[in-house]
């Protein structure tokens, strides 16, 4: 793994820093505390220029979160509920679970998206309700950048001050990296095995009479 990724973006540069880093927040499939250290360890070995990754970095993570961010407003609260309650079982997310996340948004505003795009768990997730709380395009575009940069700095740095044991830290992180992928997938599977349909008003009250 660490041999594929410094490889790849050294043979891409920016371009790759970017896309690795877009694709990670529509869909991760190395998530950034990989991408962005080994980032870090390029610039440190002098193939790539740290301000140049910095920015290509942000900027994925930034472009990365549009499509959720635009997916929400334009399709809706109620449009998405009604999805994520004919399709659940394969989303693993019901109507109860976004309304607890417009909610938390509703509660923290700005802020949500500043400090979520810093939390890996939240960091894609806090589009939907950014643009469920038709939050404007502006607002999100300044405090997704924010957070992202100081997301992004912070690991390149990591990286980039690793430099000269960086190798010997990829002795532990290709095994780490394998697992964490491995235990996101058990997770997704675990949570499609075990989902279960939430009980409505209608049921509730055929149960009790029943009862």
């Amino acid at each position: 793994m660490f041999e594929f990724i410094t490889e790849f973006l050294e043979k891409s540069g920016y371009l790759g820093v970017f896309a690795l880093m877009a694709l990670e927040n529509i869909f991760p499939p190395i998530p950034s505390e990989m991408i962005m250290p080994f980032a870090g360890f390029v610039v440190a070995r002098g193939n790539l220029n740290l301000v140049g990754v910095l920015l290509a970095g942000t900027a994925g993570s930034v472009a990365g979160a549009l499509p959720w961010y635009y997916a929400a407003r334009v399709y809706g609260c109620a449009r998405l509920k009604h999805l994520a309650g004919r399709h659940a079982h394969w989303l693993t997310v019901s109507a109860e679970d976004i309304d607890t996340a417009v909610g938390a948004f509703t509660k923290h505003g700005r802020k949500a998206v500043l400090f979520g795009r810093l939390i890996p768990a939240v960091r894609t997730l806090i589009s939907v309700p950014a643009g469920l709380g038709n939050m404007s395009l502006g607002q999100f575009l300044l405090y997704s950048s924010i957070g992202s940069l100081a997301w992004t700095g912070l690991l390149t740095a990591a990286g980039f001050l690793l430099e000269n044991n960086y190798k010997d830290v990829a002795k532990y992180v290709d095994p780490v990296s394998k697992t964490v992928l491995g235990a996101m997938l058990a997770w997704y599977l675990y949570r499609v095995i075990t989902w279960r349909k939430p009980a409505t008003a209608d049921s509730r009250e055929t149960e009790h009479e029943t009862n």
